[in-house]
């Protein structure tokens, strides 16, 4: 009787093991490669990152927003309401997809080489999803459109958002064959930068989410936009995992 009652014992702390092992497994990992709209102060890796969002008791560095704290930014709610866990959020604020960034006060481009989204699409951990939101700078920013370019990619065409797009999509999937890759797109964008997104994305097979009506204060989600944001991210994301 004992030596059932062992086995017994035993066979259920086996199983219970197997369910942890199994849940953990279904337990997927986020990571996010984004600009400002994503960033929240030591949220960011690597931390050196530029921010736009911070903690609430650096008073004086907070803009016109509403946004204090990290459960009201869009992918925290995303990640939370998917049951998921974050990977890294390597998002900087200002940041462009391609390599040219905004005018300075002589009114040339500056060079985000150093920022830019293809610059950091290598730097994301070993996740299972990848939330890409991107675009919006080199709409602000004005950065030149392009030719669609998919492959052999020059420094100097990098410069321009097409061929930056397309090699951003291109570096995803080489370096993360397994992860599911979504791309969300702001709303508000010039119509070139929308259309240029939808091709691109089109070509490489990689959903894009179209952001509508998202309340922003100083050109950045506010709570009630975060929310907004976080709601149709989830919804898109229900259909796809």
């Amino acid at each position: 009787m004992k030596r059932l009652l062992t086995m017994g014992l035993s066979l259920l702390v086996a199983m219970l093991a197997f369910a942890g092992d199994r849940a953990a497994k279904d337990t997927l990992s986020y990571s996010i490669l984004g600009d400002s709209y994503s960033t929240y102060e030591g949220c960011l890796t690597p931390d050196t990152n530029l921010i736009w969002y911070f903690r609430p008791e650096n008073k004086e560095l907070h803009r016109n927003n509403d946004v204090r704290q990290v459960e009201q930014t869009w992918w925290h709610q995303v990640i939370k309401g998917m049951k998921g866990k974050l990977e890294l959020n390597n998002s900087y604020s200002g940041s462009t997809v391609c390599y040219t960034g905004y005018k300075d006060k002589q009114g040339v481009h500056q060079d985000y080489s150093d920022r830019a989204f293809i610059t950091r699409s290598n730097k994301l951990g070993n996740p299972d999803v990848i939330l890409v939101c991107g675009a919006t700078n080199d709409s602000w920013a004005g950065a030149p459109i392009g030719e669609y370019v998919y492959g052999n990619w020059t420094r100097e065409e990098l410069y321009y958002f097409r061929p930056a797009m397309a090699k951003l999509l291109h570096d995803l999937r080489a370096n993360y064959p397994t992860a599911r890759i979504v791309f969300i797109l702001n709303d508000g964008l010039r119509q070139s930068i929308n259309e240029s997104v939808h091709t691109i994305c089109r070509h490489y097979g990689i959903p894009c989410l179209d952001l509508k009506g998202i309340d922003k204060q100083q050109g950045h989600p506010s709570v009630a936009g975060m929310r907004a944001f976080a709601e149709q991210v989830t919804a898109f994301l229900g259909k796809l995992l």
